[in-house]
């Protein structure tokens, strides 16, 4: 008998930035941890974020999210800022990994997912990213529109 896989109740998706998988080639990705207030926190559990035009960088060896959007706290004593700067959480060995990786030409750090884990702490995963041309963009689509057409014609069969 096929055991049931259990949902769990603390992983939830709060923004993903699907744009991003379009507008760039993802080499490899990595999970960081969050330094988050209090605000950020509460207001992550009921409302919503944005991460579609924010990035990480690497400055003076720590690595940041810049411009990530997380909603104000209506019933915070003490508010946050929405678009702040954030520390990420990465060990040393991944921050120069990083490091190493966007010093290469055309290579970025693009945020792909925002969630909270099975543990309940809020986590980023961030992608090492080149971007694409245009004629990459529509060689992508043209390669998706044949894998659905593939698709139909073998299900009609």
């Amino acid at each position: 008998m096929a055991k049931k896989k259990q949902t769990d109740p603390n992983y939830k998706v709060l923004a993903e930035n699907r744009r991003a998988r379009y507008d760039y080639a993802i080499a490899d990705d990595v999970e960081c941890g969050m330094i988050l207030t209090g605000s950020e926190v509460k207001s992550l559990r009921e409302t919503s974020a944005n991460i579609a035009e924010s990035y990480a960088a690497v400055e003076d060896g720590e690595l940041w999210l810049v411009n990530s959007y997380i909603a104000p706290y209506d019933r915070a004593m003490f508010p946050h800022e929405e678009r702040r700067r954030r520390k990420l959480l990465v060990s040393r060995k991944e921050l120069s990994r990083l490091w190493n990786e966007t010093q290469r030409k055309g290579m970025t750090l693009v945020p792909l997912v925002l969630y909270f884990n099975h543990k309940g702490l809020a986590k980023l995963k961030i992608g090492i990213a080149k971007g694409k041309k245009n004629y990459d963009k529509r060689a992508t689509d043209a390669k998706r529109d044949w894998n659905r057409q593939k698709q139909r014609l073998l299900k009609d069969g």
